[in-house]
């Protein structure tokens, strides 16, 4: 029989990975629904709808998310590379002798404009109630912080290396040095979800412009809706023995489906068009139309 000690650690072991897994995995399915959300929100506030009445589903938002973070993670991607490389080569020069002095003017300078590039920042950040209104503002302001943050942390680092014999780093500077990688990384966070926004937007608008490949909806109502959307056709049905549906309405799109609810728009964008919400029960009879395209 296996001794229970033994069992005991083992069991703790599995716990133990199982927690490395479950975690990141679980910070990662966070991390997607929130810009998958943040897109999506963006995208159907343009036809006037809060995302929050569609009734998407936790997968919804984490299988749109990956359209938003395309852009930010190859960028990230090819900056992390380059900066890899310019680490590697600064790496072997102050290995190799003579080059100290050169490597200390130029990571101080690299600092100094680290510095200035956080310090207008935290400008920008101090102006938020008068600069709010301008469109690049969500996206300057938390990019000068990380990029700024990331090399003055860099830049100290390296100078504290090239600064052997010199005493030790305090503790106030590493702390310091900690909060501005936190600072760096809720920039970045700040960044990603802009780009997440500006995405859900360009997609809304480049499905206002092509609305006729949405699916074609006609729907029959038992009350007259009175749209005002322009382009809509309304048609009154004959009357006849058991009907009880007396309008038809014609040239709508489906937008999105979600809830046991269909949220219709018009074929063409205007800017008086409004987006009307069917419910999917016996208060409406609906048809998908064939795709105008011969087989």
């Amino acid at each position: 029989m296996p001794d229970e000690g033994d069992v005991t650690g083992r069991f703790e072991q599995w716990i133990r990975a199982a927690g490395n897994v479950v975690a990141p995995a679980t910070l990662l399915t966070a991390l997607l629904f929130y810009f998958g959300y943040v897109s999506t929100r963006s995208q159907y506030e343009y036809f006037g709808i809060d995302v929050d009445t569609i009734g998407l589903a936790t997968q919804d938002y984490v299988m749109r998310s990956p359209q938003p973070l395309l852009t930010p993670l190859l960028v990230l991607t090819f900056v992390s590379v380059g900066a890899l490389a310019l680490h590697s080569t600064v790496q072997k020069r102050i290995a190799a002798a003579g080059y100290t002095t050169r490597i200390r003017a130029v990571v101080r300078g690299l600092t100094t404009t680290g510095l200035a590039l956080l310090a207008a920042g935290v400008v920008l950040l101090l102006l938020y109630a008068v600069l709010r209104s301008w469109l690049f503002y969500a996206l300057v302001t938390p990019l000068l912080i990380a990029v700024g943050g990331v090399l003055v942390v860099y830049g100290f680092r390296v100078l504290t290396r090239l600064s052997a014999g010199a005493a030790p780093v305090s503790a106030v500077r590493r702390v310091s040095l900690g909060l501005v990688l936190v600072v760096v990384a809720v920039s970045l966070f700040w960044t990603t979800a802009t780009i997440a926004q500006w995405s859900g937007r360009g997609l809304a608008m480049a499905q206002a412009r092509s609305l006729d490949v949405l699916p074609s909806v006609i729907v029959d109502t038992k009350e007259r809706l009175f749209l005002r959307s322009p382009g809509i056709e309304e048609t009154a049905l004959p009357a006849s023995e058991g009907q009880s549906f007396h309008y038809r309405y014609r040239n709508l799109r489906l937008l999105v489906h979600g809830n046991d609810r269909m949220f219709l728009v018009p074929r063409v964008w205007s800017a008086g068009n409004t987006t009307l919400v069917v419910p999917l029960d016996d208060s409406v009879r609906v048809q998908f139309q064939f795709q105008n395209e011969r087989p």
